[in-house]
């Protein structure tokens, strides 16, 4: 009884609302862990996937999981139901630099504007 209970089915749900999973782990597996089988896992048809664990972040039960955590750790009371499958959001969240290049770039953002009245 106690291996089933150390099993969580776990899928994850993707931004556009499409599932990776679900699958089963281990409750002492790392929320990194679950990262990893997320980018290994990515279907490759979806545009700006991620491609590193810090371009992936994984909420649960409203909270965003640390990579240190295990999965145990951030098993919520409230989705503990016995067979059922536990629902983790993925969101991507590219790095910043690719941001800062982007408005280095932007000829709109090195302009200044002064008007004198």
């Amino acid at each position: 009884m106690s291996g089933g209970k150390d099993q969580l089915e776990i899928k994850f749900r993707l931004i556009d609302g499409t599932d990776i999973g679900p699958k089963s782990f281990s409750a002492a597996t790392s929320v990194a862990t679950l990262k990893e089988n997320i980018l290994a896992q990515w279907p490759k048809e979806k545009e700006n996937g991620p491609r590193t664990l810090k371009d992936v972040k994984l909420i649960s039960a409203g909270r965003i999981l640390e990579n240190n955590k295990t999965v145990g750790e951030c098993q919520s009371p409230l989705c503990d139901i016995p067979g059922g499958v536990t629902t983790m959001h993925v969101v991507i969240q590219p790095p910043p630099q690719e941001k800062e290049k982007k408005m280095a770039n932007d000829p709109k953002q090195k302009r200044c504007v002064c008007v004198i009245l």
